[in-house]
């Protein structure tokens, strides 16, 4: 078997290094590892890291599709039995992709879904945008189950796993943030079982270069809701 990890890339010359590094060190036992590092148009000196890190293989976009757009070209050139998707940022732990990957492996289910651990002494809970990225989550959340009959406990954390077997079954439109949100909707339409596993997150804050903003919150509502009733 052959763990095919995406690793979507946007100005990460600050932690692109040191993710690619603990990825790297993961040990999936008897599973094989492929690390494709998609850069989307970066304007730092990303692309140039990447050349001089061997062990991986990279990807350059010429122009920035989105991140939707990054992983989709990271799927396409994958060669692995499953597929998961790695954040070029410190916020997600490479040690937790065993435990993603497990359920697959043991052929209980086609896709799994990361659900985050609460944070503890989460400093932004004193900001305004906190509760509204937590109002945000959970609208999400209850959702996606509600119009797709499901019970995940979240859908917005990084780490998923799937078959590529699935993957390479499913047209994914968008390029933006809300690609996750329409590839699961459209595993939930077709009757897949999606299994929760708990994985750590370390939140960094948009100082340290996060992206994803509250705009990015409307789309992925629509993008459930389109799904379920036009694609």
């Amino acid at each position: 078997m052959k763990l095919s990890i995406i690793i979507p890339a946007y100005n990460e010359e600050k932690t692109i290094e040191e993710i690619i590094r603990r990825v790297q060190a993961v040990d999936l036992g008897g599973v094989e590892k492929e690390i494709i590092v998609v850069d989307d148009g970066s304007k730092d000196r990303t692309r140039d890291i990447l050349k001089k890190i061997s062990g991986i293989r990279y990807v350059f976009n010429e122009k920035n599709l989105g991140k939707g757009g990054s992983v989709k070209t990271g799927f396409k050139n994958a060669t692995g039995d499953i597929v998961t998707i790695q954040d070029a940022d410190l916020e997600y732990d490479p040690a937790d992709f065993p435990a993603v990957i497990k359920p697959i492996l043991e052929g209980r289910a086609e896709a799994t879904n990361g659900v985050r651990l609460p944070v503890t002494d989460d400093r932004r809970r004193h900001k305004s945008m906190y509760w509204f990225s937590w109002l945000g989550n959970h609208a999400i959340t209850w959702t996606t189950n509600w119009l797709y009959w499901h019970n995940a406990e979240e859908y917005e954390g990084c780490y998923k796993a799937f078959t590529k077997r699935l993957i390479d079954s499913i047209e994914i439109k968008t390029n933006n943030f809300d690609f996750d949100n329409e590839l699961v909707c459209k595993i939930l339409k077709r009757g897949y079982k999606i299994i929760d596993v708990p994985i750590q997150y370390h939140p960094r804050n948009y100082e340290e270069g996060k992206k994803i903003n509250w705009k990015h919150g409307f789309l992925i509502l629509w993008t459930i809701v389109k799904t379920r009733f036009v694609d």
